[in-house]
């Protein structure tokens, strides 16, 4: 029988020796008061020396590309890969799979501010509706009818078209960042990335008119690249490894799959016919139900497969169809569509199910949600121990927080921006919009968010990050990074996750000589000034005149406080490092405006797919952390993502 495992304070420092963990961020300061204070242990015996850290070169990430499998023609060659930015000081360049997630995560933005701007004029027409008090039912639901055709992601879509942010159009065969399993929330994903290029159509072919022709010279067109296996034609068949697919056209597209006449040998029809012709491979999609997406589905990835057959026959509906049989390349990954209703089967209903269970719920009880903990790596398992639990920071002597604001004058929920003074903050808008329980747009520099004294109450969008857990986390042994964090639920990209819990205190009040595994900086001006190798944030903020002098006069000393998770701390400080993490580091203000004290929480950077580990990067300058002898001191990292440094300092 489990029990919940009880939290205690740390009495032996070599209580957590066995956990492969590294500092939060830890901040360039802690690191010279180390070096400053072992030179002067040092000076004693021996006249100090001066140590020079040495650059290394980061290996530059290669552009992936699926050599299992290729086709009997030559692919068409993608654009030029670019260069990035310096990330934590090291220039390196973008790999293939670094690229398609900077895209989608680019659709995401530009989605989300489309979802904005409909929850505005929703906003518009309810305020006039309310003014006119003459809209009949009838009315309404014609309005409804209409909102509900204003796709946010179709318009994300042209806007990524027309700023020529959309990737790989029409490629043959395997595509470059996009592995077998790759699962997409949205068909309008597929397409920005250039992986199916119709959001509607499922047969995206290369047509006789693209402008393209001398890049097929020698094939047939148009040209079948790419297919979606989702189940919107009676006649289709799939046992994954071998599928019988229906051509396209002939139904009614209402959704009940019906073929209301006969099909003809056109458009992608004949492009299918083509690809059997050139023995080309076709990229196979399938979609299946997933409620989380706001397309009502999820599509995964399962890989190239041949056309083999084709023939015409009556369909059920009596109408003629034309049938494709395909099957998969030999020597690909692994079938993961079959796993999909696996994966979400082995979600467990209760805590109770869980297989490894040590630990019911390691917040004991303080968070509205369970947090368990798993362990199938040590024999015999433990459980983690050595903290205490925390839902609030707990302020260090000596620091007192500054008073409240204002706060806005809304009442209810804060709505219109143009008289909430908190958007204004913001840069004339809210961060958030209402979907999914609230999401953040972008990460910005700073969120400013509705504190104690506005008017709002506590289901206020610009409240978001307040609201404690949302999702069911679980706290896993991993086999060689200790301690990690998943999630039991879909996570859609700009979700809070939680808030970095620990003890606020200075940076001059941490030990130097401890190994302050769990130390966060707030480095709120470090990131709008793009310091310390940071990323700037370009969200648009209006500061205000006090914080001016701040800002410009940002040292080289860096951040002044930090958060310590050591002793105390809630869930995120399990929360791993990753070279491409799933989530990102935002400060916010709520309850104060003072930037060197603001809140640090941790957010959704892509829609996360169920029990996908989550990972955040702890922002490490390679060759930045020195031991007592001034020599570089080096962590391997073991994220496993494609653009792995290998080493985390």
């Amino acid at each position: 029988m489990v029990v919940p495992c009880v939290v205690r304070e740390l009495s032996d420092p070599n209580d957590e020796c066995t956990e492969a963990v590294a500092p939060r961020r830890c901040s360039m300061r802690i690191k010279t008061l180390k070096s400053e204070e072992q030179a002067r242990c040092r000076s004693s015996i021996v006249e100090p020396k001066v140590f020079k850290k040495r650059k290394v070169d980061t290996p530059s990430s290669q552009a992936v590309v699926d050599n299992d499998v290729v086709t009997d023609h030559p692919v068409v060659a993608e654009a030029s890969q670019s260069q990035s930015p310096q990330i934590n000081g090291n220039a390196i360049e973008k790999s293939a799979h670094a690229r398609v997630t900077e895209t989608i995560r680019r659709f995401n933005k530009h989605y989300l501010h489309f979802v904005q701007e409909e929850e505005e004029i929703r906003c518009e027409r309810a305020k006039a509706d309310q003014k006119a008090k003459k809209t009949s039912k009838s009315k309404e639901a014609e309005d409804d009818g209409k909102r509900s055709s204003k796709r946010p992601d179709l318009k994300a879509i042209s806007k990524m078209i027309s700023e020529k942010e959309v990737l790989n159009t029409q490629r043959i065969g395997s595509i470059p960042g996009i592995d077998v399993g790759h699962q997409f929330f949205s068909r309008a994903e597929m397409v920005v990335v250039g992986f199916h290029n119709h959001w509607l159509n499922g047969i995206d072919c290369v047509g006789q008119s693209s402008g393209r022709k001398a890049e097929y010279k020698g094939y047939k067109l148009p040209l079948a690249v790419s297919i979606v296996v989702s189940g919107q034609y009676e006649d289709d068949q799939d046992n994954y490894e071998e599928v019988v697919y229906t051509g396209q056209g002939g139904n009614d597209l209402l959704g009940n799959k019906r073929q209301i006449k006969d099909q003809v040998m056109e458009r992608g029809n004949l492009g299918l016919k083509n690809c059997m012709e050139h023995s080309v491979a076709v990229r196979v999609t399938r979609g299946h139900r997933c409620v989380n997406s706001y397309v009502g589905k999820v599509y995964t990835y399962d890989g190239l497969y041949k056309v083999v057959n084709h023939w015409a026959e009556k369909g059920i509906s009596g109408f003629t169809v034309f049938k494709f049989r395909l099957k998969r390349v030999e020597g690909q990954p692994v079938l993961t569509t079959n796993q999909v209703h696996f994966t979400r089967g082995s979600i467990p209903n209760s805590i109770s199910e869980i297989r490894g269970l040590v630990c019911e719920d390691i917040s004991g009880g303080l968070e509205d949600i369970p947090i368990p903990a798993t362990n199938l790596v040590d024999d015999p398992p433990v459980a983690p121990t050595g903290f205490t639990y925390s839902r609030d920071i707990i302020y260090a002597k000596g620091i007192r927080l500054p008073s409240a604001p204002t706060g806005c004058n809304c009442r209810g929920s804060c709505l219109d921006p143009r008289v909430c003074s908190c958007a204004k903050l913001n840069g004339s808008d809210f961060p958030y919009v209402h979907k999914d329980g609230g999401r953040l747009i972008e990460p910005k520099a700073v969120v400013f968010e509705c504190g104690p004294n506005c008017g709002c109450g506590h289901a206020c969008v610009n409240r978001t990050s307040q609201k404690g857990l949302r999702y069911r986390l679980e706290v896993f042994r991993t086999p060689n990074k200790g301690w990690g964090v998943r999630s039991w639920d879909y996570i859609p990209s700009g979700a809070t996750i939680c808030e970095y819990i620990g003890f606020l205190k200075k940076i001059d009040q941490i030990d130097p000589a401890a190994d302050n595994n769990y130390v966060f900086d707030i480095d709120c001006l470090q990131t709008m000034k793009g310091l310390d190798g940071r990323e700037r944030r370009l969200g648009e903020v209006s500061l205000p005149g006090y914080w001016q002098k701040d800002v410009e006069k940002t040292s080289d000393g860096g951040p002044e406080y930090c958060i310590d998770a050591v002793s105390v701390g809630n869930v995120a400080r399990f929360i791993n490092h990753s070279c491409q993490p799933n989530l990102f580091v935002q400060c916010v203000l709520s309850t104060h405006h003072d930037i060197g004290l603001a809140r640090v929480v941790l957010m959704a950077a892509d829609n996360i797919p169920h029990l996908q580990e989550l990972t955040y990067d702890y922002g490490y300058i390679l060759d930045s952390v020195m031991d007592r002898d001034g020599k570089v001191k080096q962590m391997s990292c073991h994220c496993g993502a494609a653009d792995c440094r290998k080493r985390l300092f």
